[in-house]
């Protein structure tokens, strides 16, 4: 592939999440948006009709034919993303993968070789990575200035209906979903945490869908021992009224730093000045409403992902960093499943 200085995309799958796709896209000059697929056809035509796209799609084998793409956006069931994306790999499209990257570690594996091997880029969806705060409290922690960590913890108390469950067949499924308050709406925070805290050493856990009527959890809790000592606490729910912002907490020896949403609202760290709100990026709150989020995380991430293209560096979030999100979901799932503590190798 010559060098380019637009990316052409087409998006597979045009459900709930599309839309954010198809908006970042249009808005940036760096991208055009050429077609979309659905495998009904009626979803991929009202998608390409708002959004000005030329083509429809019905088969996704058929879109990653199609020369005039260079790049796809999958926003399938996360049961999907992996077959899709070695399929794109092996076309020659660059990929940016919506949330989490896949439900299980082989089939992560499996897309992560495939674009290694094809020469494509593979971005995955982590837009609560764009927001400047979650990257001072990084770097302030890796800096030593709250000194020996003592506690890494997230608190991610929303709420889903039954009827959002009951909207999709795939929703609430171990095939599809492969989780439930976790793996879907919990997996952005995760990722902060481990992100901010680095590996977790162990996990003990409990998980199950107390309210609502699917296969999945709609509640877990979880005790993790972090790599660098700490300890930390992980709730997740989707069966709270109302749903609540997430809330985020690191504490160590010297200082601690307390979030709630995208804001902070303790800062004792000696020495330091609190970062300014307006450095952070707009992103909404779906811990009642997953349509209740701005389009500017997807926005910066696709754009970051044509220029990763346009210069062959890797994207913001690429597979491997996606990857171990799940990675530690999978194993509190296995901790309460089994009612043991789980050791996680990698972490």
């Amino acid at each position: 592939m010559g060098k380019l200085d637009k990316i052409r995309f087409g998006i597979i799958g045009c459900g709930v999440i599309a839309p954010w796709h198809a908006r970042s896209i249009v808005d940036i000059e760096e991208a055009e948006l050429v077609a979309c697929c659905d495998i009904i056809e009626e979803r991929a035509q009202k998608l390409a009709e708002e959004f000005g796209a030329r083509k429809v799609y019905t088969d996704h084998k058929e879109l990653l034919a199609d020369s005039e793409i260079d790049a796809v956006c999958v926003c399938t069931p996360s049961g999907l993303h992996g077959p899709i994306t070695v399929d794109a790999a092996k076309a020659g499209k660059h990929v940016m993968c919506e949330k989490p990257i896949e439900i299980t570690l082989p089939k992560i594996d499996a897309m992560i070789e495939a674009c290694r091997k094809a020469g494509v880029k593979l971005g995955v969806i982590f837009q609560r990575r764009t927001s400047r705060v979650w990257h001072k409290i990084k770097e302030t922690i890796e800096a030593g200035k709250l000194g020996r960590m003592v506690l890494g913890d997230a608190y991610l108390k929303y709420f889903r209906s039954q009827e959002y469950y009951d909207s999709g067949e795939w929703r609430g499924t171990w095939e599809l979903d492969g989780g439930g308050a976790l793996m879907n709406q919990g997996v952005h925070m995760v990722d902060i945490l481990r992100w901010i805290m680095g590996p977790a050493e162990s996990v003990y856990a409990l998980a199950d869908h107390l309210v609502r009527k699917i296969e999945v959890e709609d509640t877990a809790c979880a005790v993790i021992k972090w790599k660098n000592g700490a300890f930390g606490v992980l709730q997740g729910t989707t069966s709270v009224t109302p749903g609540m912002p997430h809330r985020l907490e690191f504490h160590g020896e010297l200082g601690s730093i307390l979030t709630e949403g995208e804001a902070i609202t303790k800062w004792a760290v000696p020495g330091e000045e609190e970062p300014k709100e307006e450095d952070n990026v707009e992103i909404g709150s779906s811990a009642s409403d997953p349509k209740a989020i701005a389009t500017e995380g997807h926005r910066i991430q696709i754009r970051d992902l044509c220029y990763a293209i346009m210069e062959d560096r890797d994207p913001m979030v690429t597979g491997e960093e996606a990857r171990k999100a799940v990675e530690l979901i999978l194993a509190i799932y296995e901790s309460a499943r089994t009612g043991k503590p789980v050791f996680l190798e990698t972490s």
